[in-house]
């Protein structure tokens, strides 16, 4: 049965990454990829670069910083919605999303929140109320849906961070982040990652400061949630951590699912890839 691998990199500058970007995409070879931080405007965007590399690809930059993009390989992704309904600031490039290989990806960066509390806090937290109707939205629709990207968002203390006690103070622990997290899945949305390694410590982000990434002290931020529809065909998901260990690699590594299609929605057969 085919499968079909759908992917999330928070690529933290993609003018800088791009040979990072297209060594990950040659070797991963995933069908869809929703990218985070562009940090570049839309002229910049290297869309040649990554046709040549065989993605079919739509962008919502900002200069300087935000910006989302999903690559599609072997097609052109059919843009369904650019930005969340209700968006006071659609100048923050923030969502994108599309329908591609029988699927629709919402690609999304959900602010950071920092300081707080404080009005980038008050911003974060109304984001997500945003992104939890939306979500609402396309859970009722039955299509099947895969919401990835950047959350901003630890999950737990027990299982999503290295050690809690530095990070008490910050956005992406606090209950009302955390609150909104909940309510999301509550909706049905299966966190693909964490189903995946139910019990296991799994990371996704490493800071660029006192050697976390090399005492392995990560966060869990970057999930995949999946619709009803998508939910039993779950097969396999993982974080491509080599890529972290690059040198001047961003300070995410990618983090995918693969899912069983029919031969309607999915690509093509293939062999299971580590």
């Amino acid at each position: 049965m085919p499968t079909l691998r759908v992917a999330t990199f928070n690529i933290n500058g993609i003018r800088s990454r791009l040979d990072i970007l297209l060594r990950w995409l040659a070797e991963a070879a995933p069908d869809i990829v929703c990218l985070q931080e562009l940090k570049a405007p839309d002229a910049a965007f290297p869309a040649e670069a990554l046709r040549a590399a065989g993605y079919g690809a739509l962008w919502h930059g900002q200069r300087s910083w935000n910006g989302v993009a999903i690559l599609a390989r072997g097609m052109a992704p059919l843009e369904t919605r650019r930005g969340l309904p209700g968006d006071p600031d659609p100048a923050q490039s923030r969502y994108l999303e599309a329908a591609a290989h029988g699927v629709l990806v919402g690609c999304l960066y959900l602010p950071n929140g920092n300081p707080q509390p404080g009005p980038k806090f008050d911003y974060k937290l109304a984001w997500f109320e945003r992104l939890i109707a939306h979500a609402q939205s396309l859970w009722d629709s039955g299509h099947p849906v895969v919401l990835a990207g950047d959350y901003n968002v630890v999950p737990t203390d027990a299982l999503d961070i290295y050690d809690p006690r530095s990070w008490r103070k910050d956005a992406l622990l606090q209950p009302q982040s955390r609150a909104c997290f909940e309510r999301l899945l509550a909706q049905g949305w299966t966190d693909a990652l964490r189903t995946r390694f139910p019990e296991d410590k799994v990371f996704t982000f490493w800071d660029y400061f006192r050697q976390h990434w090399e005492r392995d002290a990560g966060l869990r931020i970057d999930h995949l949630l999946l619709s009803a529809d998508l939910a039993p065909r779950l097969r396999d998901a993982g974080v491509d951590r080599w890529v972290r260990a690059l040198p001047g690699t961003s300070d995410h590594a990618p983090t995918w699912v693969d899912l069983r299609m029919t031969r309607a929605g999915g690509r093509r057969g293939r062999t299971r890839r580590g």
